[in-house]
């Protein structure tokens, strides 16, 4: 199934590394224009020569997605490179502290709401406009297992989850008959760098918990999101798409 992008921009949040790295790469490499946006420029502008080096085209950004004129000014920003914004993925999140809920840092509670929901609102609010004007255009927030299932010490990355799903669902009632598709896409553990800090045998246990017997990867989560894109899912707004090998199937 080929899929393409060109002529069409797209933002990806969180796409200096691990997944959204690889959302930004396979995007570029189907012929679409990218922002790679992260916290931390100097990856996002790695991953841009990546891209640029295998030919396709791409811009860094810099800059924290809580705040809500940065998410203004990425949106302008792929405005001002492709010319119109018609492609959204909304990947940028952090784990917070491992907590029990009658425990859980306040401070922590807030940071992960800042950046696991309330950007994702600020990147579609936005965004919408602009691809109103384009005549439509795809949203893909990235939600995770937690969004479906609980995860005890890990309320407020959970909580977030959720409550992304339901502006997922709610985002896509209000626009899709305005050509803008909205859906979210559930990984489970997926083998980053973010797993080489885990003590030793913990990587082995999350591995247990798979059915399929591994942990899933970046590229495999980055096809799905492009699928859903991408025309080729014309007909689906508004749902929850789990890549987490047999994980919530337990």
């Amino acid at each position: 199934m080929q899929i393409t992008f060109d002529g069409q921009t797209g933002l990806v949040t969180g796409a200096g590394s691990g997944i959204g790295a690889a959302i930004a790469r396979a995007l570029a490499a189907s012929g679409g224009r990218v922002i790679v946006a992260d916290r931390d420029l100097a990856k996002a502008e790695a991953v841009v020569a990546e891209i640029t080096a295998a030919g396709g085209k791409a811009h860094a950004a810099g800059g924290d997605v809580a705040d809500p004129e940065v998410v203004k000014g990425l949106v302008a920003l792929a405005v001002e490179k492709g010319g119109a914004l018609t492609l959204l993925v909304n990947n940028a999140g952090i784990g917070g502290p491992q907590a029990p809920v009658g425990d859980y840092p306040l401070d922590g509670w807030r940071q992960v709401m800042s950046i696991n929901l309330d950007a994702v609102f600020f990147g579609m609010r936005f965004a919408i406009p602009e691809m109103l004007k384009a005549g439509g255009g795809s949203i893909v927030n990235m939600a995770s297992i937690l969004g479906t299932v609980g995860f005890a010490n890990s309320s407020a990355y959970s909580a977030a989850k959720h409550g992304l799903l339901g502006l997922t669902q709610t985002a896509a009632l209000e626009y899709s008959a305005k050509g803008i598709r909205t859906n979210a896409v559930g990984p489970a553990f997926i083998d980053t760098p973010l797993l080489a800090a885990l003590p030793p045998g913990a990587k082995e246990a999350l591995v247990a918990v798979h059915p399929i017997g591994r942990l899933g990867t970046a590229d495999e989560v980055a096809q799905l999101v492009l699928f859903l894109l991408s025309d080729k899912a014309s007909f689906i707004s508004g749902s929850y798409h789990l890549v987490d090998g047999g994980y919530t199937a337990q």
